[in-house]
């Protein structure tokens, strides 16, 4: 019987090509075939680093139609990679109905790290990275994003969300009205060229945003609730003086 494949999680750029590990070129030059968001934009990923391997089409609308014949693929022994068009697959990307059913069918899954937008906003914000929490982009119908937007207000944990060219100055606004006069940090272009970071409280941003058009996917990051923040960084102060001394 012929021993089932593995499923490569493969990272990539989010902006510049060289933000892709050695690792990461060395499975996409191994596996038998790449599982794609956009087998067009993935093409010139391996163009630049003169790679040849069959495309297999896996957009959000067509996971389920597509699923089966991956499956089928790793049962019966080739090695596949799952890419979307940038960063790590699964985070607001397709490819986590992929993930649960190769675990389901027992088929050996491996993520090759590597860039991401919600990390790369999050360490440059200023904001603190104890401890955060990622929620992605926000619903599209407005009761859910209210609903959403409300259950964030009460975290204590740094916030980090994906907001699209289209609705970042509306849910910006938004997200200022029900969070309040909290520190936030827009990151846009991430690795690009012209990649930028504005830095100051919610209100601010979104005023800035109504003047300003931007282009280009963006990331948001909210300070959590201030009080809890300070009263849970005392206590771990705390913790470590005492962890210190004995």
């Amino acid at each position: 019987m012929m021993d089932q494949g593995l499923l490569y999680v493969v990272a990539t750029p989010i902006g510049n090509l060289e933000d892709i590990t050695l690792r990461a070129l060395h499975v996409l030059k191994e596996v038998d075939a790449i599982v794609a968001e956009d087998t067009r934009h993935t093409q010139k990923l391996l163009q630049h680093y003169n790679i040849v391997k069959p495309l297999l089409s896996f957009f959000e609308p067509k996971e389920e139609e597509k699923l089966p014949g991956i499956l089928e693929s790793l049962k019966g022994g080739k090695n596949l990679a799952l890419v979307t068009d940038a960063g790590t697959p699964t985070v607001s990307d397709p490819g986590f109905r992929l993930v649960r059913a190769c675990v389901e069918a027992g088929i050996p899954v491996v993520p090759i790290p590597g860039a991401s937008a919600a990390l790369c906003a999050l360490v440059a914000s200023g904001l603190p990275t104890d401890r955060f929490f990622f929620a992605g982009y926000l619903p599209e119908k407005p009761g859910k994003r209210k609903k959403t937007m409300e259950d964030l207000k009460k975290l204590p944990h740094t916030l980090i969300l994906y907001l699209s060219k289209w609705k970042a100055s509306k849910q910006t606004e938004e997200l200022a009205q029900i969070l309040g006069d909290r520190r936030a940090c827009l990151a846009r272009e991430l690795t690009k060229l012209h990649e930028e970071f504005w830095r100051g409280t919610l209100p601010e941003l979104a005023k800035r945003l109504r003047q300003q058009k931007l282009r280009g996917e963006m990331t948001l990051v909210v300070e959590g609730v201030k009080s809890q923040v300070d009263k849970n960084f005392r206590y771990r102060r705390g913790y470590f003086k005492e962890n210190l001394s004995t």
